[in-house]
């Protein structure tokens, strides 16, 4: 707004300067650029991500399988983790040695997190698994997948908004550089003879 308002005012002003009106024209093109072109790109990086992750969803759900394990016997306790988000994640859930059968069929046994607090030989839990029955990690669900696009969308949009602002600023910086200078110029030719008679100041 305050661009907008500085070009109608420096139309016809005397005293305006080709800067000036410079300065205020690149202030608009930076406020237009920020309401329109970073939503517009955040846009269509956020649907772009929304494509790729979706289609990662459904890979990871054909390749992926919840099978059912049984405990063999529980594990060495893993070392108390010093984040707490991350150990209170991990209150519910127990290291154990597991046999299971593989999606083709083969028998798999090995080390696996069950969400048992008190795992007790035979305990029935489900485990992710690859068509070879090796252990994975469960697919990527349609809702966080929604999030993260959402959000690399709002993150482009954002440095969209940083660069435009950043690339406005510094262009104003060097004209404002430029225009010191020229003073120092004028300056360095008039300061000599600056009072001094027949000088014509």
């Amino acid at each position: 707004m305050r661009a907008i308002r500085g070009l109608w005012r420096w139309r016809h002003n005397p005293l305006r300067r080709t800067t000036d009106l410079v300065e205020a024209w690149l202030a608009l093109g930076a406020l237009l650029l920020i309401l329109v072109a970073a939503p517009l790109v955040g846009c269509l990086v956020g649907g772009l991500a929304e494509d790729v992750l979706q289609q990662s969803v459904r890979e990871q759900r054909e390749q992926r399988h919840p099978v059912v394990a049984v405990v063999d016997r529980e594990a060495d306790r893993t070392p108390l983790d010093p984040d707490p988000e991350t150990a209170s994640g991990r209150d519910s859930h127990s290291r154990v040695f597991a046999h299971w059968t593989a999606p083709d069929g083969a028998a798999r046994h090995g080390t696996a997190m069950a969400d048992l607090k008190a795992p007790q030989r035979g305990d029935r839990f489900t485990v992710w698994t690859d068509e070879q029955g090796r252990i994975v990690g469960r697919p990527l669900d349609t809702a966080t997948a929604a999030t993260h696009a959402v959000l690399a969308g709002f993150g482009t949009g954002a440095a969209c908004v940083g660069l435009v602002e950043g690339t406005r600023r510094l262009l104003v910086w060097r004209m404002v550089r430029r225009r010191y200078e020229r003073w120092d110029q004028a300056w360095s030719q008039a300061g000599p003879d600056w009072g001094r008679t027949g000088t014509g100041s």
